[in-house]
């Protein structure tokens, strides 16, 4: 006959070995280790045959604590030890160990060849040329920011750190990231979270963002202010100012830093007062229609000294997209550039069901508004910028070829200054100091060590792409278009992108005969006094 063990067969073990230490203890003193050790087991047990809220501890007291612990350590198992190299969740450990080795300067060669399955269907690869070009100097790797209605356009990398605020990154994150910037010549992008005093101790280049809170630039009601936004915006280290409309991560999703989470630092920063939750509204106060939206354009231009003034989104319905640009084409303002987040975006935290399903993945997105601008004949006066798990050369190559001018990188600069992927952003626990406003955590994160390491990225991954333009007959990443990009269909057939995906001609919306219908379609849906349909 079979045997069956007890579910209560561990406690009532435990218990036994306490009565029989206790009773030994007069003759054998050394007892008392494993009485301590049993006795504990044994309290344990019984609060678990009491306690109502878990049925696995109810049912199996003491051994049922196994299952949480397996659990609690899963995801560091996971990755160290079970995860294969192209697994990604959401960044894999080959995209992870590329950031880490050209962070430290190291080589980023592997031998035996790729370890991509080439023949898998979404492959994708960069064409060669039959005569290479010698490689470009990578800090020549520029483009100018700014059209005819900007007074100090900016000189910008191709490649840049995207927008990360304080408070949802430590101090010396927010340090090491700047300083790495000032370094390596190229920008910081602040986040929603403002201007802090560690964005400004090193003189990197600033892009300030600006979102529906007005955090740096806000009233004691929470509304844009003029004043408040010229006393920061005039200042030599911000050279561009973006508007977030939405992003990656939680499109069309406002925000709530709860008052615990408040501190001095982050409200003399933000401008909010402490004791209260800070609050970022889903839309912004300043401007509700299209029109309204460009005035605003226009009028931070000017509060801010002529500077590069664009905004940033992730694209949702298409036809309010169209009708902001049917507002430029009505207004004769123009913003000085866009930057397209994708749904693959991050944040610190989101609720599932927005980073799983809700807005345009940032290829799609960056397509489409590359097209209307194209569509339009305003893709020449507007430069347009890329985010969205972008960590490699060929990611800002890939990007670059259909119709970005440059890239930014979020999470890809965060491996750089030590994260590791643990997932534990929303914790305030980030063991490595990256994401969190622990003093004692963030204490681990030595700033100029980190700084090297983000110059040191930045730095290799253009020298990376220099080699893949030369390698492909090109000097300059402008010169990158969809018929030099390739991606594999199916087991049997590859395409350029160029066949691959839909390109407008120049001024085909505005004459009305474009034949494709998806386009036609929301630019006739499009209005320029309203976000609606």
């Amino acid at each position: 006959m079979p045997v069956h063990v007890s579910r209560f067969s561990t406690l009532y073990l435990c218990a036994l070995i306490t009565l029989v230490a206790v009773a030994l203890f007069p003759f054998h003193h050394w007892l008392w280790v494993p009485a301590l050790i049993a006795l504990l087991l044994t309290m344990v047990g019984v609060r678990d045959l009491a306690q109502v809220h878990h049925s696995i501890q109810r049912n199996y007291p003491i051994i049922g604590h196994i299952r949480w612990f397996a659990e609690l350590v899963r995801p560091e198992l996971r990755q160290y030890l079970f995860e294969a190299d192209e697994e990604a969740a959401p960044f894999s450990r080959s995209q992870r160990s590329l950031v880490y080795r050209r962070a430290k300067g190291e080589s980023g060669e592997h031998p035996f060849g790729t370890l991509l399955d080439v023949y898998r269907e979404g492959y994708e690869f960069i064409g060669h040329s039959t005569r290479p070009v010698t490689a470009s100097d990578p800090t020549t790797f520029r483009i100018t920011i700014g059209g005819d209605q900007c007074s100090q356009p900016y000189s910008s990398s191709v490649f840049n750190i995207s927008a990360m605020s304080f408070g949802s990154l430590s101090a010396n994150a927010i340090r090491a990231l700047n300083k790495g910037a000032e370094m390596g010549g190229f920008s910081h992008d602040t986040g929603e979270g403002s201007i802090s005093p560690h964005h400004r101790e090193f003189g990197g280049d600033i892009v300030w963002e600006i979102a529906s809170g007005y955090f740096g630039c806000r009233d004691e009601d929470g509304h844009f202010d003029p004043a408040r936004f010229a006393a920061q915006a005039i200042s030599p280290q911000v050279k561009m100012i973006e508007i977030k409309m939405s992003q990656g991560a939680k499109p069309g999703h406002g925000g709530i830093l709860p008052a615990a989470k408040v501190t001095r630092e982050i409200s003399e920063t933000r401008g909010v007062p402490m004791g209260r939750d800070c609050v970022s509204p889903a839309t912004h106060s300043a401007f509700s229609t299209p029109l309204e939206m460009m005035a605003f354009i226009a009028q931070l231009r000017a509060l801010s000294g002529g500077k590069p003034v664009g905004f940033k989104l992730c694209l949702g319905h298409p036809w309010e997209f169209m009708g902001i640009v049917k507002a430029m084409l009505a207004t004769g303002i123009y913003p000085d550039f866009i930057v397209v987040d994708g749904a693959e975006g991050g944040t610190g935290a989101a609720p599932v069901e927005f980073s799983d399903h809700i807005g345009v993945p940032m290829r799609e997105g960056l397509l489409f508004v590359h097209n209307v601008l194209t569509g339009t004949n305003l893709r020449d006066r507007i430069r347009i910028g890329a985010a969205g798990r972008i960590v490699s050369a060929f990611d800002i190559a890939s990007v670059l070829a259909i119709g970005a001018d440059w890239a930014n990188a979020a999470r890809g600069f965060m491996f750089a200054i030590g994260c590791v992927q643990s997932l534990s952003c929303n914790t305030n626990r980030c063991p490595t100091g990256v994401a969190t406003q622990d003093q004692r955590r963030q204490r681990a994160l030595v700033v100029p060590d980190k700084a090297d390491r983000v110059r040191n990225f930045h730095a290799n991954t253009l020298r990376a792409l220099s080699d893949m333009l030369a390698a492909a007959g090109l000097r300059h990443p402008s010169d990158l278009g969809p018929h030099h990009l390739v991606r594999r269909v199916s087991a049997t057939e590859v395409r350029l992108f160029a066949d691959l995906h839909v390109f407008l001609k120049p001024g085909e919306l505005l004459t009305g005969e474009t034949d494709n219908a998806f386009y036609q379609r929301n630019w006739d849906m499009a209005r320029a006094e309203t976000f609606g349909d």
